[in-house]
């Protein structure tokens, strides 16, 4: 029986580096048949940035792309939720996951779907809890290795990866990812959003994958600065301001497709453009 990363003191006898070495190069396989892989960024929490994540999923499922997400919002998971396919039950076939998919085709992986109950927190078993810290960053970085390798994404156009607040997560994700199409940015008319999202605009343009873009949530809600200002002094793309919609997130609750269910609302139109756009930016054909 293979060991866990939590397992091993010193090496042991284990090949923990050919386990991880395999792990990698099926991490590869996997994502060869993965067109694009795409990171949605926000900086700051509370700004809808995986509700934005769900609704671009769905655009371009609707347009008729192969979609898959991949929560790696690790200690705060809702994509199941969101994309309607929480409490479905994980197969395992050939030595890999198969996601669920929801009524619109897309997969879905996400710790949420493997806690036992909705009170589970996640937990990281460390040696003390002096280290738990320093631990935690270790164990989640070989979680999403983990998502990445054993599930059987199968043939996709796009992988959206809902990322948790904050850059280090990203480069986390990014050295994992053999290649990473780009980063979208989720911020709200707000000075606080935007003075972070600024900052997180900065450590990415460091990084080697393309910012492809940013989008205004919640527009009308608060009275504060312009994204599309931010996105022009920033230099990259302003993919479109999404209007805030109370349905929107009502419908995100329930587990149902709000593009779907909600076509002709103001949101519903902006998402789906914003989708469409993003699309047509990585080259997918439909």
């Amino acid at each position: 029986m293979p060991k866990h990363y939590r397992d091993i003191v010193g090496d042991g006898g284990s090949d923990i580096a050919g386990q991880v070495t395999a792990q990698h190069a099926r991490l590869r396989e996997r994502l060869a048949r993965v067109r694009a892989v795409v990171a949605v960024v926000s900086g700051k929490g509370g700004v809808g940035k995986s509700s934005t994540t769900a609704n671009l999923a769905a655009g371009m499922a609707l347009d008729g792309a192969r979609v898959g997400v991949l929560d790696a919002d690790l200690n705060g998971p809702t994509m199941a939720k969101m994309l309607g396919v929480r409490g479905s039950k994980l197969v395992v076939r050939g030595g890999a996951v198969e996601p669920p998919q929801n009524a619109l085709g897309i997969k879905v992986m996400s710790m949420d779907l493997l806690l036992p109950t909705d009170a589970s927190p996640l937990t990281w078993d460390a040696p003390t809890q002096d280290e738990g810290h320093t631990w935690r960053g270790t164990m989640e970085a070989n979680a999403l290795r983990e998502f990445l390798a054993d599930t059987d994404w199968g043939e996709l156009d796009v992988l959206l990866l809902d990322l948790p607040p904050g850059t280090d997560r990203l480069w986390t994700l990014a050295s994992l990812v053999p290649v990473l199409a780009g980063i979208v940015v989720v911020t709200i008319p707000s000075d606080v959003s935007q003075l972070v999202v600024r900052r997180s605009i900065t450590a990415a343009a460091q990084g080697r994958a393309p910012l492809l873009g940013l989008v205004e949530n919640m527009a009308g809600l608060f009275p504060g600065p312009d994204a599309e200002v931010l996105a022009r002094e920033a230099g990259l793309p302003f993919l479109g301001r999404v209007p805030f919609d109370a349905e929107l997130a009502a419908a995100g609750d329930r587990g149902d497709a709000y593009l779907a269910i909600a076509p002709d609302r103001e949101a519903a139109r902006a998402l789906r453009a914003i989708a469409t756009k993003l699309r047509q930016t990585l080259a997918i054909r439909v």
